[in-house]
C-alpha cells in the first residue's frame, strides 16, 4: 500500500512535469533570444522580455493543448483506478 502511494506521488510529479515542460522550455529559449537581442542592441526595456514570452507561451500552450488534455485524461483514469485498491 505505501509502495503503491509512493509510485502515485512519483507518477504525479512526473506527469505535471511532462505537463508544464513546453510552455517552460518556450519561456526559456525566448527569454535567451531576447536577452541576446537586448545584448547586441543595447535596448535595456523591460517591457520588451515580457511579450516575447508571453505571446510564445500562449501559442505553445494552444498548439500543445489537445496532447496536455490526453495526458491528463490518461492520469485521470489511472487513479480513479486504482481507487478501490486505496479504500480496501
Amino acid at each position: 500500500m505505501e509502495a503503491q502511494l509512493i509510485a502515485l506521488g512519483v507518477a504525479t510529479f512526473k506527469t505535471a512535469l511532462m505537463l508544464a515542460l513546453p510552455g517552460l522550455l518556450t519561456g526559456m529559449f525566448l527569454g535567451l533570444a531576447v536577452s541576446i537581442f537586448q545584448a547586441t542592441t543595447q535596448i535595456n526595456e523591460m517591457t520588451l522580455s515580457f511579450i516575447p514570452k508571453i505571446i510564445g507561451v500562449v501559442i505553445v500552450i494552444i498548439l500543445t493543448m489537445p496532447w496536455m488534455l490526453n495526458v491528463i485524461q490518461d492520469f485521470a483514469e489511472e487513479v480513479i483506478n486504482m481507487i478501490p485498491q486505496f479504500v480496501q
